[in-house]
């Protein structure tokens, strides 16, 4: 029952240890060129270089702290169900993953709107 436990831990740590390491790098160096394979990929973050870098620094910046929280709420919440039953190890497990999933994939949310706070619609930056 305690490898069960391990391996629902060690895969509800995988989206709070890459956003901390996606986080991390894309807030040092965002991908050099704006494509469409890799990276904060948007029409807004893609219009040219500067809202490209801006939209990795944003979300980078994002992903790291988001990461940093979840992963020990992540630990704690395991930790109590541990001895439990694989049925409710599961399930919370389960819960948890989507739950990490919603800031992950709602910090395209703020970026966007930063971007437009910042770019007009043809991705220069907006005076001041």
């Amino acid at each position: 029952m305690i490898w069960f436990w391990l391996f629902i831990l060690a895969m509800d740590l995988l989206i709070p240890l890459c956003m901390i390491g996606f986080g991390r790098m894309f807030l040092r160096k965002a991908p050099e060129t704006v494509n469409s394979t890799f990276g904060y990929r948007t029409t807004m973050s893609m219009k040219n270089q500067d809202t490209w870098q801006f939209a990795h620094r944003y979300c980078g910046r994002l992903w790291y702290w988001l990461g940093l929280v979840m992963l020990p709420l992540t630990v704690v919440l395991m930790v109590l169900v541990l001895g439990r039953e694989i049925g409710t190890i599961g399930w919370v497990g389960t819960v948890i993953c989507f739950a990490q999933v919603v800031p992950m994939v709602g910090a395209i949310v703020p970026t966007e709107l930063a971007l437009r706070r910042t770019f007009d619609r043809d991705g220069r930056r907006k005076r001041a």
